[in-house]
């Protein structure tokens, strides 16, 4: 049968002339789903977007050819692409945040590319809708549709994004890191229901993601890239059993120690965050149930639990973005106000936040020197000379080239926009830092690199943080202590090696099981084991 994709000698630019993804060929089956790996920058997005005949923030297709079901797109004009787009090919981004309009009711939105296209009449794209969103398991699917964006977590607006992709049938399906913002626990789910949907449907994929245990679950083949150029290819086994290159060598390996080693101890300071019997609502429901807990100076505190257990809340809470309705948060002994609108300018610079999703925590519109100078001049009052230097220092400081201060943010990949958030952070020389899932975007040679930067600058600057991820291996390597949530209650807290040693609370032992390891049956087995527990 022939190929539904065939890309031959793939070149993407970016604006300036630098080739992103220099000669590449892919093939995919009908059915078939192929792992894109690499870095962040490796071109593996840009691959993706390119397969639909567009490229992201003024960068351009300068050389191959691109077919779907032999239909070039890049002999046909403007019209002939965006038929196809989401016709015949589909894409679901990495920030399903990003990606609905916050306006418009969500199941609009799914029926919105069929009738666009007009593969369906009202009709039928509502009864595809409910079969697509009872297939997600999705709450309540006859209703869902009624919610707004922000009226449902994050691994349920991820799923309806894939409905949203699915709403035409399409022959193939771009998903461009689809769990990585998911705790593991949600994880698990989405990642069986999307393997389960390519295979009811015998829909085809490209599977973009840095994680090397997630696209063993779900991957026939894997394409392994880096700075643009194609290093390895092969089988799913053959790759992650055998690989040939050192470069794949070195993430396997990587992959494989993700769980190992932990914290050094450290000399600690006085206590900096005391939060004191807090709770707060969303509306009239419940969302931090007498929550209690404490940070030392240059002490990290992870706070871990599934998707809706409170760990952003809790960050949103103590930063005065959601206003608490009883108990305290006390700062360096003096009680911080709740709301952040009437906290002082110097309470606002010494607790930074680093958002989850990049790509909504920065202004399009702003260059990344922009972006990193502002809180240099609301703070300090920098200007000018210093306030570049300054920018230029903070650019050497995350790994970014010094040229990055002109650029805007839609010329960056995932990973490199998160780190211009750290730099953002760090330019306010606070005293706490609140981290919630910084490394979720990035890959894992890049994710070591931010770590070790986040390490040596709590060691020189005596930095503390508080640490919200779903990522354990994170927490082993990073945290001297861990809180752990669960429908907006502390299930347990205490320093992270008694955590993660047996005997373990029973939902703290959930979490442990349900972070993907290095086995293609792994998440076969997981599924089993859950079977057999809820019979």
């Amino acid at each position: 049968m022939s190929n539904v994709l065939t890309i031959r000698g793939l070149k993407v630019a970016a604006p300036n002339g630098n080739l992103l993804v220099d000669g590449i060929d892919l093939d995919l089956a009908p059915g078939e789903v192929l792992g894109l790996i690499g870095e962040s920058g490796a071109g593996k997005s840009t691959i993706g977007l390119a397969a639909m005949g567009y490229g992201r923030g003024g960068c351009r297709i300068v050389g191959g050819t691109i077919e779907i079901g032999g239909t070039s797109l890049m002999e046909g004009n403007r019209a002939t692409r965006e038929k196809m787009r989401g016709a015949r090919i589909a894409y679901v981004a990495q920030s399903a945040a990003a990606a609905f309009n916050p306006a418009i009711r969500i199941g609009e939105q799914i029926v919105e590319g069929a009738l666009y296209h007009g593969k369906m009449n009202r009709q039928e794209a509502e009864a595809w809708k409910l079969e697509l969103l009872k297939t997600l398991q999705l709450p309540n699917p006859e209703t869902f549709g009624e919610r707004y964006p922000h009226q449902v977590s994050g691994g349920q607006l991820q799923r309806a994004m894939v409905a949203m992709a699915m709403s035409c049938r399409p022959d193939i399906i771009v998903l461009d890191e689809p769990t990585t913002a998911l705790d593991v626990t949600t994880q698990i789910e989405v990642l069986a229901l999307l393997r389960s949907l390519i295979q009811r449907y015998n829909t085809s994929a490209l599977y973009i993601t840095h994680d090397l245990a997630v696209v063993a679950q779900i991957a026939n083949r894997i394409m392994v890239l880096r700075h643009g150029k194609m290093v390895e290819e092969g089988t799913a086994e053959q790759v992650l059993e055998t690989p040939r290159q050192d470069y794949t060598r070195m993430l396997v390996a990587e992959r494989q120690g993700n769980l190992v080693g932990e914290t050094a101890n450290r000399q600690l300071g006085d206590v900096l965050l005391d939060v004191s019997g807090v709770h707060a609502y969303y509306g009239k429901t419940p969302v931090l149930d007498d929550i209690s807990c404490n940070l030392r100076r240059g002490e990290t505190l992870a706070v871990v639990g599934e998707s809706g257990s409170g760990k952003s809340t809790l960050a949103r809470a103590i930063a005065g973005l959601l206003p608490t309705s009883a108990g305290m948060i006390s700062f360096d002994g003096r009680r911080l106000d709740r709301s952040y609108k009437s906290r002082s300018r110097e309470e606002l610079r010494r607790i930074q936040l680093v958002y989850q999703l990049p790509d909504v925590a920065l202004n399009p519109r702003q260059t990344v020197g922009e972006i990193i100078g502002r809180p240099m001049k609301f703070y300090f009052g920098m200007h000018d000379v210093p306030k570049q230097k300054e920018v230029s220092r903070l650019l050497d400081l995350i790994g970014l080239p010094q040229d990055f201060a002109s650029r805007l943010p839609g010329a960056l990949s995932g990973g490199q926009k998160q780190r211009v958030c750290i730099a953002r952070a760090l330019a306010a020389k606070p005293d706490l830092i609140i981290c919630d899932e910084v490394t979720s975007a990035l890959d894992p040679l890049v994710a070591e690199d931010i770590l070790k930067l986040l390490k040596s600058l709590q060691q020189e600057l005596g930095l503390s943080y508080l640490f919200i991820t779903h990522d354990l291996g994170v927490v082993r390597r990073l945290a001297d202590r861990t809180l752990v949530m669960q429908r907006g209650k502390i299930v347990e807290q205490g320093p992270t090696a008694e955590i993660f040693q047996p005997p373990f609370h029973p939902y703290t032992e959930e979490l442990v099981t349900s972070v993907p390891e290095l086995r293609r049956d792994w998440l076969d087995t997981v599924l089993a084991k859950r079977q057999q527990a809820t019979a």
